[in-house]
């Protein structure tokens, strides 16, 4: 690794158009970025993340089921999870899981149970396959997910762009969750925050891509390139030199991801 290798811990690569992602994949080396942890929405987005990682080495596949979309029908989740059983030892971890906090938001009327039965048959698969698992959970859904985490003993969970009240915060310290932080950290106080409370040790950066940042990223396509300003950020919010941040952060990276 150089002094400032990266790796961005949770890229949605198949939602990109092919034209962009062909243009990523050509940059990483321009970028210093070793790897991708290219995290699924459903069953296709799986497979096809896959089937990228098959052709490019750089890209590590997550399987999962995103849950801030239609509930799948049991079927359908009984696919995937023999998808997951089958190629587990291609795959890096499970995700992207979790609990569908926008999607209640629009509609508050929704029922979470079916959701939390979901996630939990995720849970359980991550323990059987000794997999990490990558949530999409914050707010008031991040202590169901806790308690989830904890009924079944998994203790690698990985809680992308995390936001969520101390309280929570101190229990996945204590648990010793991962949190990954995207370019907002630039501008976004309270990501700020977290990256103030959370040990550097429990830290990764992220670029949830293709989704589009605002402030100096206004109008710019999503690119790992992006994370560098991030790495700079947190060694500015914590006092400590960027050279030990990448060092750690991508020490966390690869060691939870067995990368």
């Amino acid at each position: 690794m150089s002094r400032s290798s990266l790796i961005d811990a949770h890229v949605h690569l198949d939602l990109y158009e092919p034209f962009e992602r062909d243009k990523i994949l050509q940059e990483l080396g321009l970028y210093s970025v070793e790897s991708l942890i290219s995290v699924s929405f459903h069953l296709a987005s799986s497979k096809q993340n896959l089937d990228i990682a098959r052709r490019d080495a750089r890209v590590k596949t997550a399987a999962g089921h995103h849950p801030e979309q239609e509930l799948p029908s049991e079927t359908e989740l009984n696919e995937l999870l023999v998808f997951i059983q089958r190629h587990h030892q291609e795959l890096v971890a499970i995700g992207e899981v979790g609990l569908p906090y926008y999607k209640m938001k629009e509609d508050p009327s929704l029922s979470l149970t079916p959701y939390i039965e979901m996630l939990e048959r995720f849970i359980i698969q991550s323990k059987q396959l000794d997999k990490p698992i990558v949530l999409h959970g914050i707010y008031e859904h991040a202590p169901i997910i806790c308690d989830l985490l904890e009924k079944h003993s998994v203790n690698k969970a990985h809680f992308h762009w995390f936001k969520g009240d101390k309280k929570t915060i101190e229990r996945m310290i204590e648990k010793g969750y991962s949190v990954s932080i995207t370019p907002d950290v630039l501008y976004e106080e309270e990501i700020q925050e977290l990256v103030k409370t959370y040990p550097i040790e429990g830290l990764m950066v992220e670029t949830d891509g293709p989704w589009r940042f605002e402030g100096v990223f206004q109008n710019r396509m999503t690119h790992p390139g992006l994370m560098h300003r991030s790495v700079e950020m947190i060694a500015e919010l914590k006092g400590l030199r960027e050279s030990a941040v990448y060092k750690q952060l991508f020490r966390n990276t690869k060691e939870f991801y067995g990368i």
